[in-house]
């Protein structure tokens, strides 16, 4: 982690609020270090004016036009399906290259492993981030330490992908700080590294280990003396492309808790089919986890994006009538009601098993 890096976030022609969330995470949570993003279709704007926070970050037509605002370094900004780099963007890294930005990218595309970008790199000794490379230690089988751990874990799931588990899981995890509790936050995903400096890309591991390595992770934060790990979840679990990923974590972390990220407007997944029965994708998430561990969904994170203020209290209203547990937007002060009920429940299963 830098925080003098002064970024510039390629996001061409699809900046958006939900499209983008390696470059709106970037700016939601280090703004500081985001000088401009670039897209050429929404040049000219801010990025507040964009994705509604962020403030007076410009968003640029192209590299050159950036350049003026002195970034060291390209962000790019986009995690799209496949996690492959757009053709048309290989012009843009070449560019940064030769102007001496460092590269940080999140795409299963390794940009490091390019021939061209590498001899480039080299040339200009040029640094190039991947937080989506594993190293090898993460090849390993889960073995069970969830058994013996004291740390409490909590696993974010979610009723599709890009819903926002992350975000509940990082805000969540920030609320226990700020009650003095020994929290941390394990990411699992390319923006969450980029965020916490710390974390394993479990969409880049083989199946066979991504219970091994989130454990290995798990174990790692719970060895730091936390007492209370967020993990970051991926995917969903009744998401046909990405399921796996879902289960990999939930067998890896086997969570004391569960928060249900759900996006109320958002009526299908990808393939067209209804996400809108959060009580399904409950029942399912608990009944996977109870041969081990009777791992409850304790609140739902509400997506509000795209949602007037009378959309969200109606929704949260609906949502804690259909399944009696909390419901609130992380990003405001609501996340206190779901805090109150992780600790809530947590401390009666210490209590219970003691």
């Amino acid at each position: 982690m830098n925080p003098q890096r002064r970024m510039i976030v390629l996001a061409e022609g699809r900046f958006h609020p939900l499209e983008s969330k390696t470059a709106n995470q970037a700016i939601r949570y280090m703004p500081e270090q985001v000088v401009a993003v670039i897209d050429s279709t929404q040049a000219g704007k801010s990025v507040d004016d964009v994705i509604g926070y962020g403030g007076k970050i410009p968003v640029v037509r192209d590299l050159k036009v950036g350049l003026s605002r002195k970034p060291d370094t390209l962000l790019i900004g986009i995690a799209p399906m496949g996690g492959i780099l757009p053709d048309s963007w290989r012009a843009i890294v070449r560019e940064a290259i030769e102007n001496k930005l460092s590269i940080i990218s999140g795409l299963h595309t390794f940009l490091s492993d390019d021939v061209e970008f590498a001899a480039l790199a080299k040339k200009n000794s040029v640094s190039m981030t991947e937080l989506r490379k594993i190293p090898p230690t993460y090849e390993v089988v889960a073995e069970g330490h969830w058994r013996k751990r004291k740390a409490k874990t909590i696993l974010s799931i979610g009723t599709d992908c890009n819903v926002g588990k992350m975000t509940a899981s990082l805000e969540l995890h920030r609320e226990f700080v700020r009650r003095g509790l020994k929290s941390d936050f394990v990411p699992t995903g390319q923006t969450g590294i980029l965020l916490a400096g710390k974390g394993v890309a479990v969409d880049s591991i083989l199946s066979d280990y991504v219970a091994g390595a989130i454990e290995l992770e798990v174990e790692r934060s719970a060895a730091t003396g936390a007492e209370y790990i967020h993990v970051e979840g991926q995917g969903s679990i009744l998401h046909q492309g990405y399921s796996s990923v879902t289960l990999g974590l939930m067998h890896g972390v086997v969570p004391d808790a569960m928060i249900l990220v759900h996006h109320p407007i958002r009526q299908l997944d990808y393939y067209g089919f209804p996400i809108n029965d959060v009580k399904k994708f409950i029942a399912v998430s608990e009944m996977i986890l109870e041969p081990f561990k009777k791992s409850k969904v304790v609140g739902i994170a509400v997506n509000a994006v795209g949602m007037s203020p009378a959309e969200i209290s109606d929704a949260i209203s609906r949502l804690e009538g259909e399944t009696g547990l909390p419901a609130a937007d992380v990003l405001s002060p609501g996340k206190t009601r779901l805090a109150d009920a992780l600790v809530t429940h947590l401390r009666t299963q210490t209590e219970t098993r003691d």
